[in-house]
């Protein structure tokens, strides 16, 4: 019965705002078109069509709202129009009451409120779809910021995440774009990301994974979690004090150096993504603050750890590579590396992918980032990718959303910012290191324990082999493979002769002219 209720609910905020008729006016059976304008009829339908959908969103609850958060960040799925009203989703929810707050605390940690903080503020410090935050000072009287989940969330979910598969589903099945646009796995990947973001252990510990990656970095605080005092449910951090983001005016009467902070932010944005390939994915305006305490002046704060995106070695050197070929206008390595990652189908014409790439980024170099819109610069590339069947790859989807955030934030504090030119110098020594001296130190350095295990055992490993081949009546076999491994090492010791040889008839020459009077050769 509570699932048809809230099917039954669903279908009339649908029909409310003509979500019906804008879905079904996008699929390709002609039958289904026209149903579309029968169900519009006598309905009052005038607002954009994005507006309704945001709308229906908001009114469906906080799981659809979150939702529609995330569906934002695919502008390779949606029309411009759609994907500029979902950016708009707040996740202003209003809190649940503070004694069932208190309640649940006291049952996460089976104790009174009494015996675990010398004060609990009754009234929320934030309210989102997810989870709700009260400010606390411990016993011991360190101030600490309680986290609770919101009750009830699991089940609510789980009913949603059911229908939206079903949907996603017939939408595959039925829409011109469904197979393209991949609506099951959009709702698969949203279902991770939302279960992850209910166990509240797994935002502490991405949070204290991300203050170990950045304390060295001295450019941003994370608070640091009380770890006797974290469950799924509920956890306990410290509390943090600082200005948000947002309010230039209180930031700009403190004296705070927006170029700097500006500066700053891209390179933490950088440092996460290609040093740690770990990154702080929901970067907006609500999580960052600036602290203004004489010892931290000026250094930015982050808060709320549910959404972290990872690269692996390959995704960032991939990354970093297209970075620099873009910084560099190098179109046709842009579109060389989207070859050899298949992203493109092998028969690709890298010169008409090369095209369109000079189409999409050109025009939005040498301006300051009042000028530039990555989110412009994001859809003309995936309008490009559709052209020439790019798959989008899904680890690269939160990196997306956080480079939006960043441009966003850049353009707030320092309308002058050029992020291509902030940027270029720390991609190209992090390449250097990578491909230079060093990087291969810490390559062998990341293998030396491997190479430490495996070594002892080589000659035993020789030894069973050769053995094998003995007993499997190989003789001949193994006297041709001995033989060609003779003459192969002959002739590398005969190649190491030369070099060294050469090599010392080198350093000599060089000697020889350093010390030899000017003008002895050219007179």
């Amino acid at each position: 019965m509570r699932h048809l209720l809230r099917l039954g609910f669903i279908t009339l905020t649908v029909l409310r705002f003509g979500l019906d008729e804008l879905a079904l006016s996008s699929f390709k059976h002609r039958w289904l078109r026209a149903l579309a304008r029968i169900v519009a009829t006598g309905r009052r339908l005038d607002a954009p069509r994005g507006q309704r959908l945001r709308h229906a969103l908001e009114r469906l609850g906080p799981i659809f709202v979150k939702f529609g958060q995330v569906l934002s960040t695919r502008r390779d799925l949606l029309p411009e129009d759609i994907a500029d009203e979902l950016t708009k989703l707040q996740d202003a929810v209003p809190p649940f009451p503070a004694e069932q707050a208190a309640a649940l605390v006291e049952a996460a940690f089976r104790r009174p409120l009494t015996d675990i903080f010398a004060s609990f503020d009754r009234e929320p410090v934030a309210s989102a779809s997810i989870a709700q935050v009260h400010f606390a000072v411990l016993r011991d009287g360190r101030e600490v910021a309680v986290k609770v989940l919101r009750p009830g969330m699991l089940s609510v979910i789980d009913d949603d995440l059911s229908l939206l598969r079903t949907l996603a589903g017939w939408v595959e099945r039925n829409s011109s774009d469904g197979k393209r646009l991949k609506p099951r796995e959009v709702v698969a990947e949203f279902s991770n990301y939302l279960h992850d973001e209910l166990d509240l252990v797994r935002e502490a510990a991405n949070g204290a994974q991300l203050r170990r990656n950045m304390e060295p970095l001295g450019l941003l605080m994370i608070p640091e979690m009380v770890w006797d005092l974290c469950t799924s449910t509920v956890i306990v951090m410290e509390r943090m004090t600082g200005v948000p983001i947002g309010q230039t005016a209180r930031l700009r009467a403190a004296g705070v150096d927006f170029k700097k902070l500006a500066r700053d932010g891209v390179t933490i944005f950088f440092t996460q993504v290609f040093r740690d390939g770990f990154f702080h994915a929901d970067m907006h305006p609500g999580n960052i603050q600036v602290s203004l305490a004489p010892q931290t002046f000026g250094r930015y704060i982050a808060l709320d750890f549910g959404i972290i995106g990872t690269l692996t070695e390959s995704d960032k050197d991939y990354l970093a590579q297209n970075f620099i070929a873009f910084f560099r206008r190098d179109y046709k390595r842009v579109a060389e590396l989207h070859l050899e990652s298949g992203w493109v189908p092998p028969g690709t014409r890298i010169g008409d992918l090369e095209g369109a790439v000079r189409a999409c980024c050109e025009p939005y170099f040498d301006r300051p980032l009042s000028e530039i819109s990555l989110g412009q610069v994001l859809l003309r590339l995936f309008q490009t990718s559709r052209r020439f069947n790019v798959e989008i790859q899904p680890q690269l989807v939160l990196l997306q959303k956080t480079l939006l955030n960043i441009e966003g934030l850049g353009r707030q504090l320092d309308p002058e910012l050029d992020l291509w030119s902030t940027a270029k110098p720390f991609l190209e020594r992090w390449m250097a290191e990578q491909i230079g001296w060093r990087g291969l130190l810490e390559r062998f350095k990341d293998e030396a324990p491997r190479y430490a295990k495996l070594t002892p055992e080589l000659p035993r490993l020789l030894h069973d082999a050769l053995a094998s081949h003995i007993k499997l009546g190989n003789q001949n076999e193994l006297v041709g493979l001995l033989k060609t491994l003779l003459k192969e090492q002959h002739r590398t010791h005969r190649l190491m002769r030369a070099i060294l040889y050469g090599s010392v008839a080198l350093l000599l020459g060089a000697l020889a002219v350093q010390f030899m009077p000017p003008g002895t050769f050219f007179r």
